[in-house]
């Protein structure tokens, strides 16, 4: 596929894929234009979680992916985001690993930015590469019209897939114009790995997961709560898409338990998903309220942790600021 179809470059995008650290340093992303006029009024975007189970088979999960894509673009949405590994359906055995090509993963990942392109909408997907034969359990965030802006991978690990190491970059990207940070499933437990990125400028914090299955079900207030602290105590959105329950076989492997969110900066749900469903969860937001009080007092305030914080908030990593 060339570049035409995608918005990069063949070359481009395997430089994001293999870059000194996690995909960033090798890749340049494309100048920030100015955006469009919302069609939601100003400083309005429509973000969406799309909770869906996929496959290990990547043709069929990026045949379904698209189709959701295609969905979201029709109901208004800026940006939509799939849950943790989507790509590959979340396999968490060695066997699977061991076999996986990275080639087909790159392959598959063009398919979605060229989606991305013809779509006009934004995608933040759960996906995996590899950097010098060392395996990431990643995601990689599309501007609109296919615009690749970078990666990040998973920094706290729970699966020990062969290969496989944590990430070491801490970036802010700009989706649909407002600047998003990231976490993948076990980040969601260390508070720091959004509360920096918001003191850095971030207002959307875009959560993708796998997590435990109905079947632990002493884990499912403690899952409902983190996402909820990491919006409220940063005062930013946060954007949560989880793999669903298998309403077939809630013992099978590979899915979740659902409950895919969307929260406002104060702390309340703004919209939800159930355990079983597949489908899209989406609100227009105004992301002037996405104000960053909590977090931007945290590194102002004068206290024992302010040269701490502030000294922690010069790890982010952010990719050309939009400016109006």
């Amino acid at each position: 596929m060339d570049s035409e179809d995608t918005g990069i470059s063949r070359r481009e995008f395997i430089a994001l894929g293999t870059g000194a650290s996690a995909g960033l340093v090798s890749y340049k992303s494309p100048a920030y234009a100015k955006p469009k006029s919302s069609r939601h009024g100003r400083n309005r975007i429509c973000v969406a979680a799309c909770q869906i189970l996929t496959y290990p088979v990547l043709e069929k999960s990026v045949q379904k992916i698209v189709k959701w894509m295609k969905s979201a673009s029709e109901d208004g949405v800026d940006v939509v985001v799939f849950p943790e590994a989507c790509l590959c359906g979340y396999q968490y055995d060695d066997s699977y690993w061991k076999k996986a090509s990275p080639k087909e993963f790159e392959n598959a990942e063009i398919r979605i930015v060229a989606a991305s392109k013809n779509l006009d909408i934004a995608v933040v997907l759960g996906t995996a590469h590899w950097e010098e034969g060392k395996l990431f359990n990643s995601l990689l965030a599309i501007d609109k019209g296919g615009r690749v802006r970078g990666r990040y991978a998973k920094t706290h690990l729970a699966e020990s897939w062969p290969g496989l190491v944590p990430g070491t970059i801490l970036p802010i990207y700009t989706l649909a114009g407002v600047k998003s940070c990231f976490i993948i499933c076990h980040d969601v437990r260390y508070p720091e790995l959004v509360r920096l990125p918001a003191i850095a400028g971030a207002q959307i914090c875009y959560f993708i997961s796998n997590e435990s299955p109905l079947t632990k079900e002493y884990k499912l207030s403690a899952y409902r709560a983190m996402p909820i602290a990491r919006a409220t105590e940063n005062g930013i959105f946060c954007v949560m898409a989880n793999a669903p329950a298998n309403p077939k076989d809630i013992n099978a492997p590979n899915q979740s338990h659902g409950n895919s969110k969307i929260i406002h900066p104060d702390g309340n749900v703004l919209e939800e998903a159930g355990f079983f469903e597949e489908r899209l969860v989406s609100a227009i937001i105004n992301v002037g309220e996405a104000t960053r009080n909590i977090a931007k007092r945290a590194a102002k305030d004068n206290t024992i942790l302010k040269d701490w914080i502030n000294k922690g908030a010069q790890l982010v990593q952010v990719e050309a600021p939009y400016t109006n």
